[in-house]
């Protein structure tokens, strides 16, 4: 008994030892760091924000290091930065939502000036319906803006390409619609719109004949010219200047309905011509010179209106959905005819200039300058044919169609970067592109 009770005492000293030494070592370890955490760091920056202090060089386990500068720690937040960009990469885009189509009904479409106004509209619509598109374009007057929010996607293809050039694919039905359309730059160079009317054309119809597609070719209400009849009906062969400022294009459009016949005759081409009338909406060129942006332009910037000539030659303004719609229409149908594609409704001039300041607000002045040379005084669309033969007529009034064509022109002229993004989602889409968070959707793909 008396020996298990030194045995027990002994057991008790050394534990009370043990746990003196663990303590005072816990005291010891906490000391040294506590001293460490408090010894000063001295950071180098830029001498343009403080004077610089020297480097502080601490040792550690027989290892000396640098303390981190300012500039090195940006360094090493680009390159974090880089990584993360490398992630996203590898992230698929959300795209706009597209129509699932089996192999039989799915086509490979070839759309010409693609990345146009009317275009980039008629792209939406075709991606929407579940097709493989394929954009030739030589951003002339397109831009990869209007059609960015493709990119990347598998059923879509954009080619920086001149269809003055040959171009060697494979394609079911093909779109064309290459051309400069308004006066200021159909007329910069004559020579090239006359060459992309007709050799571009040739191309295209060449393209057709040797893998079999059909070709709808984008005509014009310009093939009028100055008309003596009114309304213009298919049948009106027209009344045109071939040497005026306007010939390059009037008489370059004449040209490509003449080889699509020719072809259709000859190689038994499957063609198909729309005469396209004025037409407006979002995504027009700011600078296109006609009179919807001229008007538009000019009332939000609280300028004056210029009206060329004496106001009364009269206009039908079609919304670009209404024309995108007919363009698809025709191309599934069997009507190898020409056929107008435009608005009946008819306005004089100075009715649009009156009608877009009251939409656009403002005290703008209206005010007639000289008239141009060659201007149409009359022009209005006899649509029977595509009334009865098509089953296609305009749906978007006047007012809605501005009303969305002037909220587009505000936000461009509000943009100050090009991060900055006015986008309208393509119909059909049921929520606004991701990388634009903003945008709203307006119900119509728009150009």
């Amino acid at each position: 008994m008396v020996y298990f009770g030194r045995r027990m005492r002994r057991l008790l000293v050394l534990f009370v030892c043990l746990l003196a030494v663990l303590c005072v070592y816990r005291k010891w370890v906490l000391s040294s760091d506590i001293s460490q955490n408090d010894k000063p760091i001295i950071v180098k920056v830029n001498s343009n924000d403080i004077p610089q202090s020297p480097e502080v060089k601490t040792k550690e386990s027989d290892h000396d290091f640098q303390i981190h500068d300012v500039d090195e720690a940006r360094k090493r937040i680009r390159e974090l930065e880089g990584k993360l960009r490398e992630l996203e990469a590898r992230i698929p885009n959300k795209f706009p939502d597209v129509k699932f189509l089996g192999y039989r009904a799915r086509k490979r479409i070839l759309v010409t000036g693609g990345a146009g106004f009317v275009g980039s509209h008629l792209v939406d619509k075709l991606m929407i319906e579940g097709h493989e598109v394929i954009v030739a374009d030589n951003f002339f007057t397109g831009s990869k803006r209007n059609v960015e929010h493709w990119i990347g996607h598998e059923n879509f293809e954009l080619i920086h390409h001149d269809i003055v050039n040959p171009l060697f694919i494979e394609v079911d039905e093909i779109y064309h619609l290459a051309s400069p359309a308004s006066p200021p730059h159909y007329m910069y160079n004559p020579v090239k719109t006359i060459k992309t009317n007709t050799v571009g054309t040739i191309n295209m119809l060449g393209l057709a004949r040797r893998v079999g597609a059909r070709v709808l070719i984008a005509s014009t209400s310009e093939v009028y010219g100055d008309p003596e009849v009114h309304p213009q009906p298919e049948t009106y062969w027209g009344h045109v200047n071939p040497i005026g400022p306007r010939a390059c294009y009037d008489e370059g459009k004449r040209v490509a309905e003449t080889l699509s016949y020719a072809y259709a005759k000859q190689e038994k081409v499957a063609v198909r011509v729309a005469r396209i009338f004025n037409t407006y909406g979002p995504r027009m060129h700011m600078n296109d010179g006609r009179v919807v942006s001229n008007f538009i332009l000019q009332a939000l910037r609280n300028e004056t209106i210029t009206v060329y000539g004496h106001g009364k030659q009269t206009r039908s303004f079609q919304y670009v959905s209404d024309l995108v719609d007919g363009l698809v229409v025709l191309m599934a149908s069997n009507y190898s005819q020409p056929v107008n594609l435009g608005n009946p409704i008819e306005h004089t001039i100075d009715e649009f200039a009156v009608l877009i300041r009251k939409v656009v607000g403002g005290n703008s002045k209206i005010k007639r300058v000289a008239a141009v040379e060659d201007d149409p005084q009359r022009r209005k669309p006899d649509i029977t044919r595509a009334r009865v033969n098509l089953g296609w007529e305009p749906k978007v009034s006047l007012e809605e169609g501005l009303r969305k064509t002037i909220e587009y022109f505000h936000k461009e002229l509000l943009r100050s970067s090009h991060g900055q993004r006015n986008f309208y989602s393509p119909e059909g889409s049921k929520e606004p592109h991701p990388l634009w968070p903003g945008a709203t959707d307006h119900g119509n793909h728009l150009r």
